[in-house]
């Protein structure tokens, strides 16, 4: 507890207080607009800004993150509130903020289930290329969620391309003024971005489109406004999680976490290469589980690690947690005294608002750099972005994961294999198909397989081995498979290599197997397979079963030893 504010002192203040407030005014628009995409009052953002930081600070192992509502979690929730409402009796009335806390209650509990069971490394399960085109679709859903926003026209279709018919359908709708203002907004916001000014443009947005709604009466002239936000702090509540839909808050909640925890130890890991401080996932999960338990019990909505909050504490200069406990000040401070304010804030702003934030989720550059790298995981990228758009963004989480179970199959389905031979003057061994002037061991032959041979790619090998066996010169008297690189083989991998033994023994050659891990060889022993190639045919490594099985490798000990490598 409270290791982002360990060894405090005083001086931290001169540099944490200003943190503090940056991070409250760049974080209030944003938790303003935000609740809106899961439709949401704007007030739920606020508390989340307000009690997610202070959970972090006390539970968190980061000095330098801020957490906050994001747009991506958001789009997943909006997705999984969706399917708990449609589940719901169509007479039942739906309270969508105790929705909303039960999934975030449901979140921490995944965050904290997963540090018991030190699954960090989930946070690595949706790669860096999945991410990318996952958040490149769910930014073209936030976009054409903003439609009616920017328009005043009320769009009850879902998807891409049907709001943007019905929009056609209903042009004669638009309310001009609103779209007006919200595309003025919406340039403000790239100008300020393009110029670089110092102030941030959300809150110009915000401070602007708030004076000019208070001069010109936008309410009465038919431009929608936020209108009234509690002035009160957040209560202490608990949402009737047994009048719900359990199965599907507990998928929600999964989907959210993944999606969350993922994108947020990215987030954490980029901030923490600038700043040289390290990222423990599993502890991680401690500081966003207590970070999404909070907002839970106090009336909001799920939280990850927050780019723009994080990026602003680092740009002033914050160098504890302190910074966002200044920050959740701030946004009390504002919640009592600024209501009134915010009351007449112009829903078009917002938009724009969401609309940039959305956009800024579309990476043009990682894209271009993933297909300069591998066009195979740019494909994944896109198939991850057409899940998003196409079945909506709860199911493209299922995409997304699919397309990562995929990829990680095609991975290793097809192990990297290869005969293995001599290049005279040259210590080692190495790859015939790679170099051309490496020649075979005289009378035997050995072949390395790097990676693991198990059910899904055990028929692959055993169509490799068997290949290579009945091509073997007649005069050859053993294989030795170099298993120094075969990470784990499964029944059915033993199962193949008992059929590859069987294929050499009728063509009386020895099959032998070098560097072979202690577990493999617990598997193949239980298999019959050390018993059937004889467990003299085991050996520490290559040179050892050539001097063994054919006498001399052509080179002395000491040579080979210092060139064992492929």
């Amino acid at each position: 507890m409270l290791r982002g504010l360990a060894g405090f002192n005083r001086d931290w203040l001169r540099s944490d207080i200003p943190a503090g407030l940056s991070i409250a005014a760049v974080g209030l628009p944003s938790a303003i607009a935000y609740p809106a995409i899961a439709g949401l009052p704007p007030e739920t953002g606020i508390y989340a800004s307000i009690v997610a930081p202070i959970a972090y600070a006390i539970f968190g192992p980061s000095r330098i993150l801020v957490v906050g509502p994001d747009a991506a979690t958001m789009t997943v929730l909006a997705a999984a509130m969706g399917a708990i409402i449609a589940a719901e009796p169509g007479t039942a009335g739906v309270d969508r903020i105790a929705i909303a806390s039960a999934l975030a209650l449901g979140v921490g509990a995944c965050c904290i289930a997963a540090k018991m069971l030190r699954l960090g490394v989930l946070a690595s399960f949706l790669s860096r290329p999945i991410l990318v085109g996952f958040f490149a679709g769910v930014s073209l859903s936030i976009l054409v969620g903003q439609i009616g926003r920017f328009t005043g026209v009320k769009i009850q279709s879902d998807g891409l391309i049907p709001p943007l018919v019905e929009m056609l359908a209903k042009s004669s709708l638009i309310h001009w003024p609103s779209l007006l203002l919200g595309l003025a907004m919406f340039a403000l916001l790239w100008i300020v971005r393009a110029f670089r000014f110092k102030v941030p443009g959300p809150v110009l947005v915000v401070v602007l489109s708030v004076v000019l709604s208070a001069i010109f009466d936008f309410q009465g002239r038919g431009i929608a406004v936020v209108g009234d936000i509690p002035s009160g702090l957040p209560s202490l509540s608990l949402p009737a999680l047994q009048q719900m839909p359990l199965d599907k808050i507990v998928l929600g909640s999964a989907a959210i976490f993944l999606v969350s925890f993922g994108a947020g130890i990215v987030a954490a890991r980029s901030f923490g290469s600038r700043t040289g401080e390290e990222v423990d996932a599993n502890q991680e999960l401690i500081g966003l589980g207590a970070a999404n338990l909070a907002p839970g019990l106090f009336g909001s909505f799920p939280v990850s690690v927050s780019d723009s909050r994080t990026a602003i504490n680092l740009s002033t200069g914050g160098v504890s947690q302190l910074a966002g406990l200044v920050s959740a000040a701030t946004l009390i401070a504002a919640l009592v005294f600024l209501h009134s304010a915010l009351r007449i804030l112009p829903i078009p702003a917002l938009a724009a608002i969401l609309a940039t934030a959305a956009i800024s989720l579309i990476d043009i550059h990682e894209l271009k750099k993933i297909w300069r790298i591998s066009r195979m995981e740019f494909i994944f990228a896109l198939i991850a972005m057409w899940g998003a758009i196409s079945f909506g963004v709860l199911n493209g989480v299922i995409v997304a994961v699919a397309a990562t179970l995929v990829y990680l199959l095609r991975q290793t389905m097809f192990p990297r294999d290869g005969l293995l031979g001599r290049i005279e003057g040259r210590h080692g061994f190495f790859d015939l198909a790679r170099f051309p002037e490496a020649r075979p061991v005289e009378g035997a032959a050995v072949f390395a397989i790097q990676g693991s041979i198990l059910f899904y790619n055990a028929d692959y090998v055993r169509m490799r081995l068997t290949s290579v066996a009945k091509a073997l010169p007649a005069e050859t008297r053993c294989l030795v498979l170099d298993a120094s690189a075969v990470t784990h083989i499964d029944s059915t991998g033993a199962a193949a290599l008992d059929a590859v033994a069987e294929v050499l023994a009728k063509r009386n050659i020895v099959f032998a197997i070098a560097d072979l891990s202690e577990e493999s060889r617990g598997i193949l022993d239980r298999a019959g397979v050390i018993k059937a190639i004889g467990v003299q045919n085991l050996f520490n490594g290559r040179e050892e079963a050539l001097r063994a099985l054919i006498g001399t490798v052509g080179e002395t000990d000491a040579a080979m030893s210092a060139g064992k490598s492929s």
